[in-house]
């Protein structure tokens, strides 16, 4: 069988085509006797098999995009994550998670898996993950995906990608929309409000408080009726601390967010998404 001849014009065309280095990309040509197509399948072969071995690697790094659809009516987070953030601060990573983001956002993705069929550019982006991953040697892939409706989304990134925020709101605001998103970064509420933590939260938080209380001396012989009365005194200040409309404005301590949503025109949150990395 005669053996092709692989010259370094076909190397730097399958490097372009897939990312990967210059070596494995001789050794593809090479294993498929020049064929630039099997070579390609070779890659994403060896690509899955890097992914098997690193499968217990943490990928704690990463890019996460945030962002809306034309008209603001939809929000998408999406984190690209990596090993090192020697990778996740390389401007050719951060371009291909926001070329990611914007597949989502082009195809109104709904769901990882769906994302991960979406096609770029002729290619999967399951594959494309296959290919970088075998380029950079790092564990890589779509760790994050969320996605909110509302009559107006607002997004907002934070701290160099390693944050994407999501709120949906009653009506067009930007500014509110951007001045809540910051504050959902800053202070990492639980949820809307006390009406939307789910109820077994709120039972598990009311029975660490009533335990602790019980535990404490100064509280012994105390009746349960008490213990009760007060722990609900100390559940309100939970809710406080960890719903969004309860908690203190950012912007200024002396409003709550549900009043600097009202004097910015009565505005209503209907949900909101927070993505960080680790």
């Amino acid at each position: 069988m005669s053996t092709a001849t692989i010259t370094a014009a076909d190397i730097n065309k399958l490097r372009q085509a897939t990312g990967a280095g210059m070596m494995d990309c001789r050794k593809a040509l090479t294993e498929t006797n020049g064929d630039f197509e099997a070579a390609i399948d070779w890659l994403r072969k060896q690509g899955q098999k890097v992914a098997a071995k690193r499968s217990d690697r943490e990928a704690k790094e990463g890019v996460i995009i945030a962002k809306t659809s034309a008209d603001n009516k939809t929000g998408f987070v999406v984190c690209i994550s990596c090993e090192t953030d020697f990778v996740s601060k390389n401007a050719d990573f951060v371009a291909f998670a926001q070329g990611i983001a914007d597949a989502a956002v082009a195809n109104d993705v709904k769901s990882v898996e769906e994302l991960n069929e979406v096609v770029i550019n002729g290619a999967k982006v399951a594959d494309m993950i296959n290919d970088k991953l075998a380029a950079i040697g790092e564990k890589i892939g779509v760790a994050k995906f969320e996605r909110i409706e509302a009559p107006y989304v607002a997004s907002y990134i934070h701290g160099a990608f390693r944050m994407g925020v999501l709120v949906g709101l009653d009506k067009d605001a930007a500014e509110a929309g951007k001045d809540v998103a910051m504050q959902i970064a800053a202070m990492n509420p639980l949820a809307v409000d006390a009406n939307s933590i789910a109820a077994d939260v709120i039972e598990r938080e009311r029975a660490i408080i009533i335990d602790t209380m019980k535990a404490d001396p100064k509280m012994e012989g105390k009746p349960d009726e008490m213990i009760a009365k007060i722990a609900e005194g100390k559940l309100n200040a939970f809710f406080k601390e960890n719903t969004l409309l309860a908690q203190p404005f950012v912007k200024d301590g002396s409003l709550t967010v549900e009043a600097y949503l009202k004097s910015a025109g009565d505005v209503k949150v209907t949900s909101f998404k927070r993505v960080a990395l680790g």
